[in-house]
């Protein structure tokens, strides 16, 4: 077990180096550098100390080394469009991309697997019918459409603020007025984001139920006499769930990584709303520390899904 997570652990280490120096590199090379910003009148004074800041009057590769370097003590540069320090913007952004990406995580699994329980575990039926076909359609339909729908129907009958994370001048009434302002700004992008998933693990679960029916185990149970219910949670889904527990990492990485559409849609001010807005202002140094963020929380992601894939099948380990 220990040498499983150590192999895991050193997985997650290699990909955010990865992740991280690719953005920064990948920026680097690309036309353009952040003094197109300045604009096309700016004093030669002014770009050429611009460019000594963000370390572009180096090569890639030394500046580069240069940002590991700094990188290690925690020293993420400064940020050209925000004029600060990059470390609190990103990691402010990584706080309210978890808390949104947590509370659609758990929306779409209270409400995904025990559906791919029901309908996996009935053959045919009305209500299973609907179920599946409520699934597919919140498969097909694309993140983007779906948060301008939400959108639509929040800004026409005001059930729900139309976007943003909380209201103007919340934080002024005080903790409680400001937990309460954000938990009702929450439903519209968790909604947004929960959906898909939730009829992912729905399918997914599904799927595996069916397949885990027809086993000899569960046939020599169901003639001991055991009951539906009983049969279905104590016999099949503990079976039934690892295919779920093999995905739900790369679930978790994705929802705390940040989902670019959902929150630039929803203003959401987020690590993916960041990294859009760091890319339009070629913000070398906050691009690369948000590609090394959303790689860690992806990591952190799939690790939390290895552990509970081991936990139902510890056959994992030898893998």
């Amino acid at each position: 077990m220990a040498r499983f997570l150590a192999r895991r652990l050193l997985f997650a280490c290699v990909l955010v180096l990865a992740v991280s120096s690719a953005a920064l590199l990948l920026t680097r090379l690309a036309p353009g550098d952040v003094t197109a910003q300045l604009g096309a009148f700016a004093p030669r004074e002014e770009v050429e100390r611009t460019r000594a800041r963000f370390g572009l009057d180096e090569g890639p590769l030394a500046q580069w080394g240069g940002w590991l370097a700094r990188a290690a003590r925690l020293d993420f540069g400064d940020s050209f469009l925000y004029n600060r320090p990059v470390g609190p913007l990103v990691l402010r952004a990584a706080g309210n991309t978890a808390m949104l990406g947590l509370t659609a995580l758990a929306l779409a699994t209270l409400a995904g697997v025990p559906l791919g329980i029901f309908t996996g575990s009935r053959r045919g039926g009305t209500l299973p019918g609907l179920v599946r076909a409520v699934s597919l359609a919140c498969l097909s339909l694309p993140p983007l459409l779906t948060s301008l729908a939400f959108v639509f129907v929040a800004a026409r009958t005001g059930w729900l603020p139309a976007g943003g994370m909380t209201t103007p001048g919340a934080a002024d009434a005080g903790w409680g007025a400001w937990v309460a302002d954000v938990a009702w700004h929450m439903p519209l992008p968790a909604l947004a984001l929960a959906l898909p998933v939730a009829a992912t693990l729905e399918r997914l679960q599904a799927q595996s139920m069916g397949e885990v029916a027809g086993e000899p185990f569960l046939l020599a149970a169901a003639a001991r006499g055991l009951s539906r219910r009983r049969l279905v949670l104590r016999h099949a889904w503990p079976v039934a769930v690892r295919p779920v527990c093999a995905v739900y990492g790369l679930v978790i990485g994705a929802l705390l990584s940040g989902s670019f559409i959902v929150e630039y849609v929803t203003a959401w001010p987020g690590l993916g709303r960041l990294m859009y807005e760091a890319l339009v202002a070629r913000d070398i140094y906050l691009v690369a520390a948000c590609a090394a963020t959303g790689g860690s929380l992806l990591a952190v992601g799939t690790f939390v899904g290895d552990v509970l894939l081991v936990a139902a099948d510890p056959r994992v380990r030898e893998v």
